[in-house]
């Protein structure tokens, strides 16, 4: 509690001093982070047929390459191009370095009820119910792989909900922005790729709470259930979903940089 009350301090001097250049962030989005979740020896979860990792890569690339060639004055950078590890503190730093202005997480979803299915994108946030503090849980358990995990996230425990207190200051910074990004994600998966749209929710990751822009996490479907698996393995599930994070994020830009 004591490394999670001085993280608190630092972090509020932190966001008091890039508040001026939040507005200067979002006048123009000239550089998107594209992350590919887990990857290497995090798989991820997984299904009957398919790892987390590989869609998520699959995916990321298609998202990527779809803001290249049709949308030439933004920057793409990728947290991985390849099947390897990346460490979510890396993750944000790679964003932060890059002073990208927009990061998008991509990952695929999992329950033991095999009869969910759907998408959802997260924006950083304290969890609202225990459904989310789990679905946080099993994305932020990454960390335990990584070699002397508690210096390096400030004693952030994934499994205590007593950690999470640290994220409330920083879920004002971007959160209006995020929403907006996440709200029109799920909007395209809903209205053009024809999805189920479980709509836009909120828990403490800490891939986003690292991160000092606009970011959503993207959940695009199940992969414990056996239909949704299929199609998320599927280059024209892959292909649709990844249109539909492209259109959200050029609607975004176009937004943002219209009201600007």
């Amino acid at each position: 509690m004591r490394n999670i009350g001085i993280t608190c301090i630092f972090l509020a001097i932190t966001l008091l001093n890039s508040a001026s250049s939040i507005l200067h962030r979002e006048f123009k989005i000239s550089k998107v982070v594209i992350d590919a979740g887990h990857g290497g020896h995090d798989p991820g979860t997984h299904g009957r047929k398919y790892k987390e990792k590989d869609i998520a890569l699959a995916i990321a690339l298609k998202v990527g390459k779809y803001i290249e060639q049709n949308v030439p004055d933004v920057q793409v950078v990728y947290t991985r191009k390849d099947d390897s590890y990346v460490p979510l503190d890396k993750r944000a730093e790679i964003a932060n370095k890059a002073d990208a202005d927009l990061f998008i997480s991509i990952h695929v979803n999992s329950i033991p009820n095999n009869t969910t299915y759907g998408t959802e994108t997260w924006v950083m946030g304290l969890h609202r119910s225990e459904s989310n503090l789990e679905v946080a849980k099993r994305e932020n358990s990454v960390i335990l792989l990584d070699e002397n995990y508690k210096e390096r996230y400030e004693g952030f425990d994934p499994n205590s909900p007593e950690s999470y207190i640290l994220f409330s200051l920083t879920q004002d910074a971007y959160y209006e922005s995020s929403l907006k990004m996440a709200q029109k994600v799920e909007h395209q998966f809903k209205t053009r790729v024809g999805r189920n749209s479980r709509g836009v929710k909120q828990a403490g990751f800490v891939v986003l709470y690292k991160t000092a822009m606009p970011s959503v996490l993207v959940e695009t479907g199940f992969i414990t259930n056996p239909q949704e698996e299929e199609y998320l393995g599927s280059e024209r599930g892959q292909d649709l979903l990844a249109s539909g994070i492209y259109r959200a994020f050029k609607e975004y830009k176009l937004e943002v940089e219209t009201v600007n």
